[in-house]
């Protein structure tokens, strides 16, 4: 009996071997679709292992897929038909497969044991007939041979996007219906044996984010010519598209490009001419300063005035282009490197050898969630109105398909950094399909032990114990501010996991013992903030040295004390006493053993090492009272001879400086972020110590902080269904603004008068009960 096997709609290259198992690769498909008449709809499903780019005559239509695991993987669904046209279509896609070894490829980017491209369409045709177009052996395929993936350090090098390419004539122009594939390969088909549907990337789920923007942007202009016989006019000229660069043979030019703003794109480099010149293409975050750091792990420039192309010069990523010499002026050669660049400025250096080179465009296409700005907001310190535009730009730089640390140098989604950056992106947009994602990545990323990675989708282990406390408050968050009673519940049974963790490693003395260390040094590591005084420590506070640290004793305290509010609101109230007993017995040890003479909270039991940390959370876990605390706080702001907060935990303490009623001051803790703005940045800088990247969400705190806070919008109960109004006026004399809720727009004003009442007027939409307090 002759039996058929279903095909998958998956195929692959025939010749794929082992040795290209073994390095980043990139390998063409295309398919050829012939039409009588466009069809009203064409939806297609897509999905790659590792990434594609799909195409119909040229145009690009998707990226993706969204990014999964060896659990969940996406397919994008998309509908072609304003694409198509009668006759001859082309459908064409790259794929850029990674190897499954975690070094060898991008640390958040999963890879199976099975590459391949995934195409499922259908459409009807003019005579009622539905007709379906899938990935069989009917498509083409071609290896790319002149492309290799060069990783960025030879320490931590988690993108591995970087790339060296030569132009190549056998695949010029093959995204077009002339182009004569014969010499490509009939694709293979894999059937539904061989792929698993239980698993990935068999388990196909459909894309549960929008997708990316794909915006066409020019730069603005030229930053600097280091060496040219070109006019800097010229240069300009061009990238703004009034005319072509043309330059001379056995010529050197090196110049640098601004776009304006730090931004995340495609680069789009078209070009005539030229066969084997040589393109380095650096993309850069700022003007900086060699580096004063002898340690090759933290060897970053010093920066300053982002701006200054006098004294700085250009740090960052290089790819490289070899230019194959067959483009012309009607149909350019082009370079696109696959994986979208970080960058605010570009830099240039071409070589050209005997041929006359012409570059005939130079622009980019911006990349990024398609964030919807709903909330607007202005108060009487003028000098917050860019530090608000800088913070706003940078939360939309770093949310792609996961939030991100930072676009430039990690694109990894830590759970510490991304509870700050939900916050922010509920608060400017009631936006919540990435938390949601979010959640889910963190989720299934739980270990054996309890514990979530810290940094997830990720090819390779991270474990920062703490992190899973920020986990928790995600929920929480979410549970305020949208009422998702089944969300929670299909999370809580991870939430009760790791907190058995924490409690399965109490001490002797009912403290959170050593439970981690320090990075690359430990099997855990025990990160809190990057500050100068743990820089030596990776940031972790060097109590760890003798012992177990005091912030992870209130971190597990704040986590019990969130699941409790969780386990209430899911009717488990026998739960959620538990949870409060627990976190009182863990605040009877802190408070016995991590308190010095001083009275200030220890960072480590015993050790006389002390933090702004360490107050902050005893005041936000209600370790000490509010009157106490806030002699604790005053005594630590006071003073430098304690570890002060940076940028990632500015949240936190600014929360703490709100609970216990020291508002006023904040005008100078916002200096952190004036100086960003004075130094010319466009984005929040990671941190004040080594200042390696200058874009990081969790610098955003000004989206939540104006809202939230100076206007004090909050909800009180879950999904919004009550708000708080309660400003916290601090030294602001008035602020006004309109605040996004779920639940509709709160229009919002206030101003102190002569005696320092402040006068407050607000409208909110119907179905929100407001209380207010002022």
């Amino acid at each position: 009996m002759d039996i058929k096997i279903p095909l998958s709609s998956w195929i692959w290259i025939p010749t794929w071997s082992s040795e290209d198992n073994e390095t980043p690769q990139i390998v063409y498909f295309r398919k050829i679709l012939e039409l009588d008449q466009i069809p009203a709809q064409f939806f297609v499903k897509l999905s790659a292992d590792s990434r594609y780019k799909f195409y119909v005559n040229d145009k690009l239509i998707e990226v993706g897929p969204s990014k999964g695991d060896n659990q969940v993987w996406y397919y994008d669904e998309i509908d072609i038909s304003s694409s198509l046209k009668k006759g001859k279509n082309v459908l064409a896609a790259i794929v850029l497969r990674y190897p499954l070894e975690h070094s060898k490829g991008n640390h958040g980017i999963w890879r199976t044991e099975t590459p391949g491209f995934y195409f499922n369409g259908s459409y009807v045709d003019h005579g009622g007939k539905e007709r379906t177009i899938i990935a069989d052996n009917t498509w083409r395929t071609m290896k790319e041979t002149e492309f290799q993936i060069v990783s960025e350090s030879p320490y931590f090098a988690p993108l591995q996007i970087l790339e060296k390419m030569r132009g190549n004539l056998k695949c010029f122009g093959w995204k077009s219906h002339v182009y004569n594939d014969a010499d490509w390969e009939q694709a293979r088909a894999y059937t539904t044996f061989e792929i698993n549907r239980a698993v990935s990337p068999g388990n196909l789920l459909k894309r549960n984010i929008p997708s990316m923007n794909q915006l066409e942007r020019q730069f603005e202009g030229i930053s600097c010519v280091r060496q040219s016989d070109k006019k800097k006019e010229e240069w300009n000229d061009m990238l703004q598209g009034k005319h072509r660069i043309h330059i001379p043979p056995h010529s050197i030019e090196i110049i640098e490009i601004d776009a304006g703003e730090l931004t995340t794109g495609y680069l789009r480099l078209a070009m005539s001419g030229g066969s084997g010149t040589s393109i380095k293409i650096l993309t850069s975050e700022s003007y900086a300063y060699p580096s004063e750091n002898p340690n090759p792990y933290v060897n970053f420039p010093k920066k300053g005035d982002r701006t200054d192309s006098i004294e700085g010069m250009l740090y960052g990523f290089t790819d490289e282009y070899m230019v194959g010499g067959f483009g012309s002026n009607e149909e350019p050669e082009v370079y696109e490197p696959f994986w979208f660049r970080t960058f605010r400025f570009v830099k240039l250096e071409i070589s050209t050898g005997n041929e006359e080179f012409t570059i005939d465009q130079y622009d980019y296409r911006e990349t990024g969630y398609p964030l919807e700005i709903k909330t607007s907001v202005s108060t009487s310190d003028m000098s917050l109105d860019k530090v608000w535009d800088i913070s706003v730009r940078t939360l939309k730089r770093c949310m792609h398909e996961t939030y991100e640390d930072c676009p430039f140098y990690e694109q990894l989604q830590y759970a510490m950094d991304s509870r700050s950056q939900i916050l922010y992106t509920y608060m400017l947009s009631a936006d919540d399909r990435l938390a949601r994602k979010c959640m889910d990545d963190f989720r299934r990323s739980q270990r054996y032990d309890g514990l979530l990675n810290a940094s997830y989708p990720s090819t390779g282990p991270n474990v920062i114990p703490g992190f899973s406390i920020y986990y928790i408050m995600m929920l929480f968050d979410h549970m305020m501010f949208f009422d998702d009673k089944e969300l929670i519940k299909y999370h809580f049974t991870a939430v009760d996991r790791i907190l058995h963790y924490f409690d399965t490693h109490l001490n002797e003395q009912g403290l959170v013992g050593k439970i981690g260390g320090l990075n690359m040094q430990d099997r855990f590591w025990s990160f809190i903030d990057w500050t100068t005084e743990w820089d030596t420590t990776t940031g972790v506070p060097k109590a760890i040295l003798n012992g177990p640290i005091t912030m992870e004793s209130f971190l597990y305290v704040m986590g019990l004390q969130h699941a409790a509010k969780l386990a209430e609101y899911l009717g488990r109230v026998e739960t959620g006493n538990e949870y409060l007993l627990r976190a009182a017995k863990v605040q009877e040890a802190i408070n016995a053993f991590c308190r010095g003479k001083n009275g200030l909270y220890q960072d480590g039991p015993g050790v006389e090492d002390y933090s702004q940390h360490c107050q902050v959370f005893a005041i936000l876990t209600e370790t000490v009272n509010k009157e106490e605390g806030a002699l604790l706080l005053n005594e630590v702001l006071d003073s430098n001879a304690y570890t002060q907060c940076s940028v990632a935990m500015a949240f936190y303490l600014f929360r703490a400086v709100e609970k216990v009623g020291l508002y006023d001051r904040t005008k100078d803790l916002w200096n952190t972020w004036r100086t960003m703005v004075e130094n010319n940045l466009t984005t929040c800088v990671e941190d004040t110590v080594n200042a390696r990247s200058d874009c990081h969400a969790w610098g955003s705190l000004i989206l939540y902080e104006i809202p939230a806070v100076v206007l004090g919008v909050k909800p009180v109960e879950p999904g919004f269904s009550k708000v708080e109004i309660s400003p916290s006026v601090g030294y602001f004399e008035w602020a006004e603004g309109e605040i996004i809720t779920p639940k509709g727009k709160i229009k919002i004003s206030w101003k102190k008068n002569s005696y320092g009442v402040i006068n407050l007027n607000y409208e909110a939409p119907i179905g929100i009960s407001v209380i207010s307090k002022k």
